[in-house]
């Protein structure tokens, strides 16, 4: 497997590529500093399997890099890297194509975590508060629960989940067992075609799922 890790600060590289071989001795990590020489190696063909960008670069504020390399590049896989942690700058890369968000202040273990997400092809993003969240510009033309095959109650399961709801106040709210409150839980998932809660969200706004409010 190759990584190409693009970040202006030579230490942060260099434990970051200490820690990517922890989860695979055999990685091979290609550095880049700034970038026109992230898209010098993109541009060369090396057979990258995934890219972890640093949000500001030299030259390259914001998310520009990010829109950048999606343009030019946009089958990589791509997790963005960043000391900013609030919620409107991970839903904006996420928007914006990125596969995942790992903090700076992110332990080894969600590291690797993130990664295992992205390259088995899910979305990553840190344990944030995410209720609540509508992406400006669905990724897909927007569709209703019953598109996906959800009953009327495994849709106000999706509800709750989008509210950020455990599901202990899943089961709670809806006056169900656990059991059954986590088996229709698993049922939103499969008709998300993702494996955590969390994904569901992002997945659902990113189709501009309409719950509707009578919805029962």
């Amino acid at each position: 497997m190759t990584i190409l890790l693009i970040d202006d600060h030579a230490l942060f590289r260099d434990g970051v590529a200490l820690l990517l071989r922890e989860l695979d001795p055999a990685v091979q990590v290609l550095h880049a500093a700034n970038l026109g020489q992230a898209l010098a190696a993109l541009d060369a063909d090396l057979g990258i399997d995934l890219i972890l960008l640093d949000l500001i670069l030299p030259g390259a504020h914001g998310f520009q890099a990010l829109e950048a390399i999606r343009e030019r590049h946009p089958g990589v896989p791509l997790v963005m890297l960043s000391s900013q942690e609030d919620q409107v700058t991970v839903l904006r890369a996420i928007q914006l194509g990125a596969m995942g968000f790992i903090p700076k202040s992110a332990s080894s273990q969600q590291m690797f975590d993130a990664l295992r997400t992205v390259l088995a092809h899910g979305i990553y993003v840190p344990p944030l508060n995410l209720a609540g969240i509508v992406l400006a510009v669905p990724a897909q033309p927007r569709t209703s629960p019953a598109e996906l095959g959800l009953t009327p109650r495994q849709t106000e399961v999706l509800r709750l989940i989008l509210e950020g709801k455990p599901m202990k106040l899943i089961a709670r709210e809806l006056g169900l067992s656990h059991n059954t409150a986590k088996t229709h839980v698993s049922a939103v998932l499969r008709a998300l075609c993702v494996t955590t809660r969390t994904q569901a969200i992002v997945a659902a706004s990113r189709m501009g799922l309409v719950l509707g409010r009578d919805a029962s």
